[in-house]
């Protein structure tokens, strides 16, 4: 960053858990940071790559638990950025997948303040490769949809007939809570029991697990398998394609974590 720089606001997406899946421009943004705002999902080990002289505070947003005001956040940022400061809000995934991103540069470019987004590997993509899951592949279908678990702004769920009659591979975030009636709506929908689907939970930290099972299987594999959020469902034949084998840097993360235990 140079002088020109200062008041500015960076949107960095912190990638799905593993450090060494950061873009090398979000790690210079981060060492060049006065003021890091970063989300619950955001993997400590990120972190590290913040400067020694930066101010760095916790701004969680996670269903079901005590979140972060967005108006705070958004305070925040605006305020540091006017006293001149370079200001990251650090955000697991991408920012603008699932992320508020959108309404974090709304509310900046309102106020005046320059911003710039810096995109990471969002978890709908990366938690399926960690177990050898491609989300598209032209053997299996045409494309892939993003979808949440949750009501949309409008109170209303996701269109699961339409997604189950779509012949796409569905990568659904934040679906953990709502497992057994999304199932219950695509099954209703039309597709086939027998769809192979999948759960991954904790992607590419020491605490990755995950489930391969059927679509008719998915929320009693959920729980028998003892997935926590933060999680990503796929359902689709492509699931087909999961492997057993554990990354790399899964595994050495765990062995880490044993260590300093």
């Amino acid at each position: 960053m140079s002088d020109r720089e200062r008041g500015k606001v960076w949107l960095v997406g912190a990638g799905p858990g593993d450090p060494e899946l950061l873009t090398v421009r979000a790690v210079r943004i981060l060492g060049d940071a006065d003021v890091v705002l970063s989300d619950d999902l955001v993997d400590p080990r990120v972190l590290a790559h913040v400067g020694a002289g930066a101010r760095v505070l916790q701004v969680g947003k996670r269903g079901g638990r005590p979140s972060t005001d967005q108006r705070f956040i958004d305070r925040v940022m605006v305020g540091a950025a006017r006293r001149g400061q370079r200001v990251v809000r650090l955000k697991g995934g991408d920012p603008f997948v699932f992320g508020r991103g959108g309404e974090e540069c709304d509310a900046l470019r309102a106020a005046g303040i320059d911003v710039e987004v810096v995109p990471g590997i969002t978890a709908g993509i990366a938690a399926p490769a960690a177990i050898g899951v491609p989300v598209t592949d032209r053997r299996h279908g045409p494309g892939v949809v993003f979808v949440t678990g949750q009501n949309g702004a409008d109170g209303r769920p996701p269109d699961w007939a339409a997604l189950a009659q779509s012949g796409l591979t569905l990568v659904v975030y934040m679906g953990l809570a709502n497992c057994s009636a999304i199932v219950a709506a695509l099954l209703a929908g039309g597709l086939a029991g027998d769809t192979p689907a999948a759960a991954i939970a904790g992607a590419h930290t020491a605490a990755q697990r995950h489930v391969v099972c059927t679509l008719a299987t998915l929320a009693d594999s959920v729980a028998a398998g003892e997935i926590a959020s933060p999680a990503i469902l796929v359902v689709g034949s492509v699931v087909g394609l999961a492997r057993e084998s554990i990354p790399a840097a899964v595994l050495a993360a765990r062995k880490e974590r044993r260590a300093s235990a």
